[in-house]
């Protein structure tokens, strides 16, 4: 891809403080976009920006939950006040949370619903009427999960939440594919994070022998894919889904219970 690809584009990257959110907003400045990174950690956010920048990028932190539709309002805002537009928005804010289905408590069932789809939508919805505004079209990019296309014990609600990003992707197709916006979604199976390794620190050799290709993603598997997606190459792709799992979800096995992440 061209180092400049995204150069004069400016994205909002939703909960990447680190991570797979971290990846995709380093890498889009790399490739000359300005990012409005977005964590609710705002020391989090700060650094990170701070971290992006200092290989060149030009990236602003900026902390708020995205679970209040007023932040996630407010985020497009400041995007807009801080570079003159918006061009691309990547909902990567999620909240993870792993419980048995008899258990499952209701204020824990609001709170991931809030996050993982009230969020998503909401930024979706600001970013696409920013983007209507401006005439020039535009990219959303909501992240699913491979749970949410293959039954795991105890993800019940995250799952549900996740499947229910994908079809939102296809919903958008009638109403914003006339405004130039493509909406289409990614779905990561296990992944080498920070957040993963504290809670697992043997994390990638666990997940390594049940993973067809022989090992997890890593951060910049996710960018990769993202970055296509919002690249003039898929000017023709909308709606879609592409899980990027090493092939996990076509035929292997859940780890033994006692290793699957059940952090929040």
């Amino acid at each position: 891809m061209n180092e400049q690809a995204f150069k004069d584009q400016v994205a909002i990257v939703s909960g990447a403080g680190e991570g797979i959110g971290y990846e995709i907003a380093r890498q889009l400045t790399l490739q000359g976009a300005a990012v409005l990174l977005n964590d609710i950690d705002g020391e989090l956010a700060a650094k990170a920006a701070q971290e992006i920048s200092s290989e060149g990028g030009v990236c602003i932190g900026v902390d708020g939950d995205v679970g209040d539709h007023r932040i996630v309002r407010g985020l497009v805002d400041r995007a807009v006040a801080e570079f003159g537009r918006l061009n691309i928005a990547v909902a990567n804010a999620g909240l993870t949370l792993w419980d048995d289905f008899l258990d499952f408590k209701p204020e824990d069932f609001n709170r991931v619903l809030t996050v993982n789809l009230g969020g998503s939508f909401f930024l979706s919805q600001a970013a696409a009427r920013q983007m209507q505004q401006q005439g020039t079209g535009g990219r959303i990019i909501l992240m699913s999960s491979v749970a949410g296309n293959q039954s795991i014990a105890t993800s019940s609600v995250y799952a549900m939440t996740k499947k229910g990003l994908e079809m939102l992707a296809r919903s958008l197709v009638s109403e914003l594919s006339p405004l130039g916006i493509t909406v289409n979604v990614i779905a990561p199976g296990a992944t080498v994070t920070p957040r993963t390794l504290k809670v697992v620190p043997d994390y990638e050799p666990i997940w390594s022998q049940v993973i067809p290709t022989g090992r997890p993603a890593y951060p910049s598997d996710i960018a990769n894919t993202v970055l296509f997606f919002l690249s003039p190459g898929a000017d023709h792709i909308t709606g879609q889904t592409l899980i990027v799992d090493g092939g996990w979800s076509a035929k292997s096995p859940e780890p033994k219970s006692q290793y699957v992440d059940k952090t929040k």
